[in-house]
């Protein structure tokens, strides 16, 4: 039997699964990457997925199409304007247009089948609860709820082969000390509204809290901006 420790994890090539892999790499799972095309505006963080992927010597580095962009109902994903120049208080009012639906229900689930064939119990999503945009699927008690579902849903979990572990590194911490953990790793893309050159746009909800991280963390923003 193989008794090698391994990690199934969520990979946008941003800076919060980028970090979180590392965690996971640092705790000496062997690593099993796994990121989306999923219809979103642009295919730049799936390069960057592979970088990091490359960077940290993953297992397997895994790409699922998707298309969302049939059930739409995001700006990520539909017709629709990416909301910029936001302040705080703005983005707290309301879950944003950048929210896509069902997202990481959706993506948690392939990491489910993935673990499961894998005969691994964890699961690594770099999902942020305190300097987040209101998506609903970043909150712990959807994490809780989800991880209950999965030993629920299994013949793994069921049988008590496995019992799967919904791991957060990052949940309750602000941006600034992911950027602290993540700063060493090399920070890559992060934007909901890049250029086609791969530049930040620099106005965007993900933007503004990438700057704020940096600045509240007292370290200079390597990312290139428009």
């Amino acid at each position: 039997m193989n008794h090698t420790k391994k990690a199934v994890v969520l990979s946008s090539g941003g800076i919060d699964s980028t970090t979180v892999m590392a965690i996971a790499k640092n705790e000496g799972f062997e690593i099993h990457s796994l990121s989306f095309f999923y219809g979103q505006r642009h295919a730049v963080e799936l390069e960057a997925a592979q970088k990091v992927a490359d960077s940290l010597d993953v297992a397997k580095h895994l790409v699922i199409n998707i298309d969302l962009k049939k059930i739409g109902g995001s700006s990520l994903t539909d017709d629709m304007d990416v909301p910029k120049a936001r302040d705080e208080l703005t983005m707290s009012r309301k879950i944003p247009v950048t929210y896509v639906p069902a997202r990481n229900t959706i993506f948690l689930s392939y990491a489910l089948a993935w673990a499961e064939v894998l005969e691994s119990s964890d699961i690594f999503i770099g999902v942020n609860a305190i300097d987040y945009s209101g998506y609903p699927d970043c909150r712990p008690e959807y994490i809780d709820a989800f991880e209950r579902m999965a030993n629920l849903a299994t013949k793994a979990g069921v049988e008590g082969i496995t019992k799967v572990k919904i791991r957060t590194p990052l949940i309750r911490l602000t941006k600034a000390q992911i950027i602290k953990k993540g700063v060493k790793l090399g920070i890559t893309h992060s934007c909901y509204d890049p250029s086609p050159q791969g530049l930040a746009c620099g106005l965007c909800d993900s933007c503004f809290l990438r700057k704020k991280g940096f600045k509240e963390a007292g370290v200079d923003d390597p990312t290139r901006y428009i």
